[in-house]
């Protein structure tokens, strides 16, 4: 398929973004990223996006599809050719979802209050939820994997897009912090799965790397406390 049929507007450092990169990859969809600039909105991404003005945004054959999720899902169905991406029995489906929701929900949110504590015990008290919602994932990894690589079984899955596309981030929080998150003696599972995750062909060349990652996290983290101080 040509990429002008395919357009994913996004930003590289967003994790929401790279969860829809993995899955094209995945279904080997060629596209044309259209980059967002930070602190910017493109009158294309008003236009697409017109409730929440966010990226990403998936622009197939000139329609819209937002939400992270909710893209990673309609690439699945869109495209039934190459490795499927959700699980095809209801009850796995619906277990991925769950988890999916509590990433979003839940966890994710500890990882953006890591960058926005205004001092040290905050901080540690969101590092210790991401640890809390870290060994709850490991034991549904070891439910939901049946003791293959993935969440997905031997390939890449929705769950796997769900997390893993926070895996960038959480390497500049543990360089930032002096903290081991994916822990080898005490999520063992997810720590061979994050390797795993990383190597990938889908995800290795869309996961940032750390260093720039870190510097573009700087400004963030900085432009985050100015703005809780106005």
């Amino acid at each position: 398929m040509a990429s002008s049929d395919v357009k994913l507007l996004g930003a590289w450092p967003s994790p929401f973004v790279i969860r829809a990169r993995i899955a094209l990859n995945i279904k080997a969809i060629k596209y044309e990223f259209l980059e967002e600039q930070m602190g910017a909105k493109s009158e294309l991404l008003l236009k697409s996006n017109p409730v929440h003005k966010k990226i990403p945004v998936l622009i197939h054959d000139d329609k819209p599809i937002c939400e992270s999720l909710v893209i990673v899902q309609y690439i699945d169905e869109a495209w039934s050719s190459g490795p499927q991406i959700l699980p095809s029995d209801p009850h796995d489906r619906a277990i991925a979802r769950f988890w999916a929701a509590y990433i979003d929900d839940k966890w994710f949110p500890s990882v953006r209050a890591i960058g926005s504590a205004p001092n040290d015990e905050e901080r540690n008290a969101a590092i210790g939820q991401l640890q809390e919602g870290l060994a709850l994932l490991e034991d549904a990894f070891k439910k939901i994997s049946n003791g293959k690589k993935f969440f997905g079984g031997d390939n890449i899955g929705y769950l796997d897009i769900a997390l893993g596309c926070n895996l960038g981030w959480v390497r500049v929080i543990e360089n930032m912090n002096n903290v081991k998150l994916f822990d080898e003696e005490k999520t063992p599972c997810l720590f061979k799965w994050a390797q795993e995750f990383c190597d990938d062909p889908a995800a290795k060349d869309v996961i940032p790397e750390t260093g720039k990652l870190m510097e573009f996290a700087k400004i963030v983290i900085a432009r985050m406390k100015a703005a809780a101080q106005n």
